[in-house]
């Protein structure tokens, strides 16, 4: 089977991308396996809170089947991804970016199908798999697409226009690795005080105590940025180069400011990975947070809050709310 888009994993980002695109004219084929499958082929995808609308769409559950694609989008959870990716390897494939947390997608992107072919990604744009299989749409801001390169390209820019004209935001930029980077010292600060409050995004965010934390998080991670000579910005979910360059009181209230924000725009907003422990699936811990000390310790650079909530957030997924081991990381992700 080939199509214009190929949609590793049915979640909350890879629905509201497809269904988009579907609604647009695009062929779309989702590749889900089990229930979610089950549930895209009784009521096709469907779309609730910032757009209404239900599609059908074209399901595999063996990603193996995949003949073809111009472009392959990769929403799972980042555990297992280089398993996933392997079952598509076979796959015709002309173009490929992810919307993962983290920067190790563009490396495992890059292993399985040649850089040349890997667009760097992130995304603003956030949604909820609800229980019985709709999908709550609660943030469109972006997803931003450009040459891991750094330079500008007519593809990238093709290809958020088609995203943007299908009705989820999108824009192609330059430096996509410090996008990529900055959005992931914001995500390290944000899913780790989620999943340990527990709280709505803009609770935590406008709390003194919870925001201080979250500021020297970001501070480690923008540490590791500098060793590795990528720039900080502040075109991320929260203002990274501010929180790391400016005094912590000016910080503190810059966190402040982003909550409120979320209070009034988005109050329902919680990330994925709170989501995610609620539910009982395994967390982003070992690809995300685990990666960064990996990469700090080639540096020689210790990063000591983010390792104590590492360690944290990897005892919260195996002994919280599903009570077992978690799946090992070579295990494959649920699509």
């Amino acid at each position: 089977m080939k199509a214009d888009f190929a949609i590793l994993g049915a979640g909350a980002l890879g629905s509201i991308l497809g269904s988009h695109l579907k609604r647009a004219g695009h062929s779309v084929v989702m590749l889900a396996r089990g229930r979610r499958a089950e549930q895209i082929r009784a009521a096709g995808l469907r779309i609730t809170g910032l757009a209404e609308f239900t599609i059908p769409v074209e399901t595999l559950s063996d990603p193996a089947q995949l003949s073809g694609a111009r472009v392959l989008i990769v929403a799972t959870k980042t555990p297992g991804t280089a398993e996933a990716l392997a079952s598509v390897r076979s796959a015709s494939i002309e173009m490929a970016f992810s919307i993962q947390n983290g920067p190790l997608k563009d490396e495992l992107l890059a292993a399985a199908f040649g850089q040349p072919r890997v667009l760097g990604a992130l995304a603003d744009t956030s949604g909820e798999l609800l229980s019985d299989g709709a999908v709550l749409f609660t943030r469109n801001v972006n997803i931003l697409l450009g040459e891991l390169t750094g330079v500008q390209s007519q593809r990238a820019e093709q290809l958020a226009a088609t995203l943007d004209a299908a009705g989820v935001r999108a824009r192609a930029v330059t430096g996509v690795l410090s996008l990529e980077w900055s959005k992931f010292a914001a995500w390290v600060g944000l899913m780790a005080l989620s999943v340990t409050t527990r709280a709505a995004t803009w609770r935590y965010l406008t709390n003194p105590d919870s925001a201080h934390t979250l500021v020297r998080l970001v501070r480690e991670i923008g540490q590791l940025m500098r060793a590795m000579n990528i720039a900080l910005t502040d075109e991320s979910v929260l203002p990274v180069a501010t929180l790391c360059n400016a005094t912590e009181a000016e910080a503190l209230a810059a966190v402040a400011k982003v909550g409120r924000e979320f209070e009034l725009k988005a109050p329902q907003h919680r990330m994925s990975s709170l989501q995610d422990l609620e539910a009982g699936r395994p967390l982003e811990i070992h690809e995300t947070l685990g990666y960064a000390l990996q990469k700090a310790a080639g540096y020689q650079l210790e990063l000591p809050l983010t390792g104590a909530f590492y360690h944290l957030i990897a005892a919260l997924d195996q002994l919280g709310t599903r009570g077992d081991a978690r799946a090992l990381p070579s295990q494959a992700p649920v699509l």
